[in-house]
This record gives C-alpha cells, sequence and structure tokens, in this order.
C-alpha cells in the first residue's frame, strides 16, 4: 500500500489545529465562569471546579501543540526528502513504525 506521507501530515497538523481551536472556545467559556462574581465552583458538589476545568484545557493544548509541531516537523522533513530517515542515526525508519505513527523522527532503536 502506497502511503502520501504528506497528505497524511497535513491532515494531522489540521486535525490539532482544530483541537487547538476548540480548546480556545473551551478557554474563553471558562474565562466567562471565572468572570462571574456568583460562580462558586469550589462547593459545587454535582461540577468540577473551575481550577480542575483550567488544568484539563492546559493539558489538552500541550498535547495539541506537541501533535501541531511534530506533525509541521515531519511536513518539513518530507519537503526536505529526509522523511522516514532517523534524525539521530540517519538510518531508515521501518514503514509499518511510520504507519502507525507518520511523525515519527526516529528509528526504532533511537527511540528505546
Amino acid at each position: 500500500m502506497s502511503t502520501d506521507h504528506a497528505a497524511v501530515l497535513r491532515t494531522l497538523l489540521r486535525e490539532a489545529e482544530l483541537r487547538l481551536a476548540h480548546l480556545d472556545d473551551d478557554e474563553r467559556s471558562l474565562l466567562r465562569d471565572r468572570a462571574d462574581a456568583t460562580a462558586d465552583d469550589e462547593h459545587d458538589p454535582e461540577g468540577s471546579t473551575l481550577s480542575g476545568e483550567w488544568s484539563r484545557v492546559d493539558a489538552l493544548r500541550r498535547g495539541a501543540e506537541q501533535d501541531r509541531a511534530d506533525a509541521a516537523a515531519a511536513l518539513d522533513r518530507v519537503a526536505g526528502g529526509t522523511y522516514g530517515a532517523c534524525v539521530v542515526c540517519g538510518g531508515p525508519i521501518a514503514p509499518g513504525r511510520l504507519e502507525a505513527r507518520p511523525t515519527a523522527a526516529t528509528c526504532i532503536g533511537c527511540a528505546r
């Protein structure tokens, strides 16, 4: 099966950017909730606290930003003709690894 690596990577990049846009919306919602002087989230037994939601959004944002950076770096390697070569040892990255993890920058040996 032939894979268009650049197309897969562009899709991963778009997905990460969409997740970041949704997280921006979540963050704006949290800011509105925080600005609400009547919000007493720390004493609401039914819901999560604003600080808990901030932590969740922050962790998801970091993951999406890393995914975006990994996809962009892999696209740079495609453009530079080095996609599929390990950035550490220069050896080939196994096709199965690239299929499972299209943004992989290292071979399995160097990843260990």
